[in-house]
């Protein structure tokens, strides 16, 4: 017996089911599209796509000075002495180029190749400043141009009336004032801060331009900070290594035009241990980098090759450096400008265009050759660097295999110490690397079997920042931490064969804790990467506080939400004591006095509030197994932060501070952030 077919709701699917959103509507609909998220680097992606506008107007030879102002009620204001977007009216869609650039997507003075103005632009699609409209409640556009002041005003996108003159003006430019619509964002206050590194970095491959940041927000008072580097990328790389010892003193530094691309490279050796390198394309940020990066590498490798060999600081013997030598301690940035870039993918954060790994390889090559040749002492100095790190690597090599091939005899490459998970599913496996004995105790009896593999620290592990990888793979502590993972290391390193596809650290509250998760941050940060950057570091997030009262116990991850819970409880006994009358609400009184004692009775690290037990957690040996894994473990009620890279070059100039060797940097930045410090005294 057959059963008929359900009907199917989708049977009355036709045109009239399809919507079309007009203008700017699909920018409102689906923000994260255009600008990635509504967060905090969402909102302040509206003040990159503004001022991106403004620095091609510098690249195209049109502009030196612009201004970005931060104004009450978050408003902030962009402008340049540019030519001023046009004001005439658009043959072809009867409004004025001004509304037509601020409401229609893919509209813009980038597509009309050379004839555009634009011979280069961070971006092609047309898309920027109208999605800032589209995404502010309100914005205001003023152009000076044509000897005329005009102004246009806009709400949510949608002009409130046409482009209208407001006077004579001499001047020429545009400024783009807007307030981010706080219905689309999660906040909608401006960090100076970041927006201070962007200015500052964004300066530095537009050389010769004046940047002013005004912050007027508190009624009163202005803040002015400027910003202007005359050496461009060269600047830049000094900047970068400012924490650092530089290997020699000259910066090398190359600006050449080839065929219709700019290219601009500098770099310098440092006593680091990393390669630290920063693409470009067009001001646009390439982090993962394309045919420029490429065409640098192959010119690096290749010359230095044939100077180390003509000079004979490789005999015949000798093999060669290979791209790892070469890049130890490197500290590059690389700025090409070319017409229409092609990029892999929506972010453009891998340049594609093919013809730019030759020209860049060309320059650097050629320029290279000559710099060595007439800096024989800077020369040496990099050579010598790069021939300790090729000896070094070898090392390292031989350390590994040993560490390796040792793990593989001691029984599957793991070490004993480590109580492994019964899955072997990568993807939904998480190995704990937990601080202590005491605490790899109790997450050994309180974890899932069935998925969570612990790994207990004894101490704390070797600071990577200033250690190579043969030294390191004499610290038993990254042994196991190596082994364990299953993806090698190094030039070895392989993704693909993490055992683990979550990785958490898992340290005590405290002094001791911190330092630990720093040290093992350091050594993910700088060795594996890769882990960080495909979301696999987690930071567990232990309670602080456990608050109890009778039989109902709470967990406090901070300080407010302690007093939060106090409050609630209080509340709740106020209210039960209210309701009871008479003889009940006496047997609750003499509860109470059962289970309260004063403060000098009390354990330490347990205070007592009107029968309220708070217990101040400093180390995760403290919990029991069944408190571990309900606050800390439980995949259902647990916190955790995964570790995320949001700017490297911060990122990487912090660990520097923090744990390199040069110990001014560290004090001042202790100084300077002394006060935000969270002490448990």
């Amino acid at each position: 017996m057959s059963e008929k077919p359900a009907k199917k709701k989708s049977a009355a699917y036709g045109a009239e089911q399809i919507t079309v959103l007009e203008g700017l509507d699909p920018v409102r609909k689906r923000p994260g599209m255009y600008i990635g998220s509504t967060g905090p680097e969402g909102l302040h992606h509206l003040v990159w796509e503004v001022a991106d506008n403004c620095f091609d107007e510098v690249m195209a030879g049109h502009a030196n000075l612009i201004t970005i102002t931060l104004l009450p009620d978050n408003w902030i204001s962009v402008t340049d002495n540019g030519r001023g977007i046009p004001v005439d009216m658009h043959k072809q869609y009867k409004v004025s180029a001004l509304e037509l650039v601020l409401t229609k997507l893919h509209a813009g003075g980038k597509f009309g190749g050379d004839d555009s103005g634009y011979k280069v632009s961070g971006g092609l699609h047309g898309v920027g400043v109208s999605v800032v409209n589209a995404l502010s409640d309100t914005l205001v556009a003023t152009v000076e141009r044509d000897g005329g002041r005009y102004t246009q005003t806009y709400e949510r996108g949608k002009p409130t009336g046409k482009v209208k003159q407001i006077g004579n003006s001499k001047k020429t430019g545009t400024t783009i004032a807007f307030q981010p619509d706080a219905s689309i964002f999660t906040t909608v206050e401006f960090d100076l801060k970041t927006i201070l590194e962007h200015c500052r970095r964004q300066c530095y491959l537009t050389k010769g331009v004046h940047l002013v940041v005004t912050d007027e927000r508190v009624k009163g008072t202005r803040d002015v900070y400027g910003f202007y580097f005359e050496g461009g990328v060269e600047s830049y790389v000094k900047f970068l290594n400012h924490t650092k010892q530089p290997k020699h003193e000259n910066v090398f530094y190359v600006e050449r035009k080839i065929e219709k691309a700019e290219i601009e490279i500098a770099l310098q050796y440092t006593d680091d241990y990393q390669e630290s390198l920063y693409a470009f394309t067009n001001g646009v940020t390439n982090p993962e980098g394309g045919s420029h990066v490429q065409g640098f590498r192959a010119a690096l490798t290749r010359v230095l090759n044939g100077y180390a060999r003509s000079k004979n600081f490789l005999k015949e013997k000798d093999a060669n450096l290979t791209g790892d030598d070469v890049r130890e301690g490197l500290t590059v940035v690389i700025a090409v400008k070319i017409p229409e870039p092609q990029f892999e993918g929506q972010t453009k954060s891998k340049l594609g265009t093919p013809e730019v790994r030759t020209y860049v390889e060309q320059v650097m090559g050629d320029a290279l050759a000559t710099y060595l040749e007439e800096n024989p002492r800077d020369a040496q100095a990099i050579l010598e660097k790069c021939v300790i790190a090729q000896r070094a690597r070898a090392a390292a090599r031989a350390a590994r295999d040993t560490v390796l091939r040792k793990g593989a005899l001691e029984g599957l490459t793991l070490p004993g110490k480590l109580a492994d998970c019964s899955s072997k599913d990568a993807a939904n496996s998480e190995l704990f690397i937990v601080e202590g004995d005491s605490a790899g105790g109790s997450a050994k009896q309180g974890r899932d079997r069935e998925f969570q593999a612990i790994l207990p620290l004894k101490g704390k592990i070797l600071n990577v920042e200033r250690a190579r990888l043969d030294r390191m793979l004499t610290n038993t502590e990254i042994k196991s931490i190596l082994i364990a993972m299953g993806t090698n290391i190094g030039d070895q390193f392989d993704v693909a064969k993490l055992r683990y596809g979550r990785i958490i650290i898992m340290t005590d509250a405290d002094v001791d804790g911190a330092h630990i998760r720093t040290l093992l941050l350091t050594l993910f940060y700088r060795h594996f990467p890769e882990l960080i950057l495909q979301g696999h570091i987690y930071i567990a997030q232990p309670p602080l506080f456990r608050v109890q009262k009778g039989k109902m116990i709470k967990y406090a991850f901070t300080e407010e939400e302690r007093d939060a819970i106090i409050d609630e409880l209080q509340k709740l006994k106020e209210e039960k004591a209210t309701a009871r009358k008479g003889a009940k609400a006496a047997e609750e009184k003499a509860e109470e006095a059962d289970d309260s004692v004063n403060q000098e009775e009390a354990d330490e690290g347990v205070t007592k509030i009107a029968g309220i037990t708070i217990q101040r957690y400093k180390g995760l040996g403290e919990m029991n197994a069944e408190q571990l894994w309900e606050t800390t473990m439980d995949p259902k009620t647990r916190m955790m932060k995964q570790v995320v890279v949001e700017d490297a070059e911060k990122a990487g100039e912090t660990f520097e501070i923090l744990m390199g060797a040069d110990v001014a940097p560290r004090k001042r930045f202790i100084q300077t952030h002394a006060k935000q410090a969270d002490l448990d005294i």
